[in-house]
């Protein structure tokens, strides 16, 4: 029998003995992640330090007014200040001179007592006297307890026996004084000059002189805030009266656009805020007039749109019911065709005459010259072809005037159709330009008294024309491409009883009223 191998013993988990090996992985290296050297800290001011006043024009026109007085009573208060200062040094200096000249000449006689002048007698007079030799020497007087030093310019009197200085200084006792020196020349027995050069030097406080101007700056500064506070009072109160009218104009804005109301502002004065409501009025009664047309021609147009496509809808459906029934008896199908096409065309009119109509309201035409007999001609050869069977008696004037030609073309073709439609067969249309005016008339029946101021109306038709094609638009279009053109027209009777159309259009732009 053969000895299996026999596997080495595994250790138990009771063993103590046991090893166990842990690997552990290497660990990827990471950028470090640095943080800033100062972090942003948020910073939240207080309400009360980020208000600010409203930028309105009101409040610029009193800072401004502010400001303009300021800097005026600023320079006024610098201005008085300094000439102030001036004049109390000079008068202070030309006292100090005085007494300096009749005090040397009493110490010129006794130099070694003064002159017999003491502290007490100086103090009374609120004076420091000083003697300076040429060599820059200093002779006090005995008792005097205030003392100064001496410069250049009083060594300078002393030394050159001429003219006079005057300067501030300080004193030993820390105050300002104002110190004036005069050649002072002492005399030996005999009369006779000693030679040696000394300089009376008297100097005097400015203390009251400096409290003087100081409450001077204060009576100034007082009066410039007053007068800063006053100006911006007076500023606030006047700009606000005199900007209400564009308050006013900005509170009927605010209301036309939430109301859609066309209000007007008053107007009082002859000031331009005056004048810009006047044209904010002008500019209202012009909206108000053109939405007024607008929605007048709007309602005719809807009312003349209506009557043309009942019937159109009224024969279509006939058309569509004779297509399932075949209740139309033979020939009146072909009748109703005739009439669709015809109401068609008369449709086509209206829009065309609405669309020319709107057209004029809001665009201006370009214009150049030309010729308005050349106009008159194009539209006489119109009507020829419109109206086959009526004559034409022309005459023809030459007319220049600046003018678009298509829409003077139309205006005069659609007075010659109106005459070709109320023209019996055969009649007479009679067309004459002579002194700026065209006259236009026919042999019809005419226009009726009562029809005459509404003739240019549009949408008007009179009772003789209701039966007759047409829109009612043609003769509003006339009206308003003359008037455009500077021109007017009117209507009336013709000799022969028919209608007669007159028409003035200028070549200058003065032109005169209808009669």
């Amino acid at each position: 029998m053969t000895d299996r191998p026999v596997p080495p013993a595994v250790p138990s988990a009771a063993d103590p003995e046991r090893t166990i090996t842990l690997r552990l992985r290497p660990q990827e290296s990471r950028p470090r992640r640095t943080l800033p050297r100062f972090l942003p800290i948020e910073v939240r001011w207080p309400t009360w330090l980020t208000w600010h006043l409203r930028d309105t024009l009101q409040g610029r026109i009193v800072w401004l007014t502010a400001l303009a007085v300021a800097i005026s009573v600023g320079l006024a208060g610098v201005a008085a200040y300094a000439s102030t200062q001036v004049s109390l040094y000079e008068q202070l200096d030309a006292e100090l001179l005085s007494v300096a000249n009749i005090t040397a000449a009493s110490v010129s006689q006794d130099i070694e007592s003064t002159g017999g002048l003491n502290a007490d007698a100086l103090k009374a007079a609120n004076v420091v006297l000083v003697l300076v030799k040429s060599n820059k020497d200093v002779v006090s007087i005995p008792g005097e307890t205030v003392s100064f030093d001496v410069g250049p310019d009083e060594v300078a009197v002393a030394r050159t026996q001429q003219g006079s200085s005057a300067r501030t200084g300080v004193a030993s006792t820390g105050e300002r004084y104002r110190i004036v020196a005069v050649p002072l020349t002492t005399q030996v027995e005999g009369g006779q000059p000693s030679g040696d050069g000394y300089a009376l030097v008297l100097g005097r406080s400015l203390e009251p002189t400096l409290a003087t101007l100081h409450q001077m700056a204060l009576v100034l500064i007082a009066v410039a805030i007053l007068g800063v506070l006053a100006a911006g009072i007076f500023g606030w109160l006047v700009a606000g009266s005199s900007l209400q009218p564009i308050r006013r104009l900005a509170l009927a804005v605010a209301r036309i656009t939430e109301t859609d109301e066309l209000i007007q502002i008053e107007a009082e004065g002859d000031s331009e805020l005056a004048d810009l409501s006047r044209s904010f009025n002008s500019m209202m009664r012009s909206l108000a007039s053109s939405r007024e047309r607008q929605s007048r021609l709007i309602a005719d147009a809807g009312h003349e749109l209506r009557t043309p496509l009942t019937s159109l809808r009224t024969n279509i459906e006939l058309l569509i019911a004779d297509e399932k029934s075949g209740m139309l008896p033979d020939g009146a199908r072909a009748d109703i065709l005739r009439d669709v096409a015809a109401q068609l065309g008369e449709f086509t009119q209206l829009v065309g005459d609405l669309v020319q109509l709107s057209r004029e309201d809001h665009v201006e035409a370009a214009r150049e010259p030309i010729d308005l007999q050349d106009v008159v001609a194009n539209a006489v050869t119109r009507a020829k072809r419109r109206g086959p069977s009526m004559m034409f008696d022309v005459h023809l004037a030459e007319h220049l005037l600046v003018g678009n030609h298509d829409t003077l073309e139309r205006a005069f073709t659609n007075l010659l159709d109106n005459a070709v439609k109320f023209s019996p067969s055969g009649g007479l249309i009679t067309v004459t330009m002579d002194d700026q005016t065209v006259v236009v008339s026919d042999q019809g029946p005419g226009i009726a008294d009562e029809d005459l101021p509404h003739v240019f109306d549009r949408f008007y038709r009179s009772d003789l024309s209701r039966n007759t094609p047409g829109t009612g638009l043609g003769l509003s279009i006339v009206a308003h491409t003359i008037n455009s053109h500077g021109g007017w027209v009117k209507a009336g009777r013709a000799p022969e009883g028919g209608a007669e159309f007159t028409v003035w259009l200028p070549v200058t732009t003065e032109h005169p009223e209808p009669e």
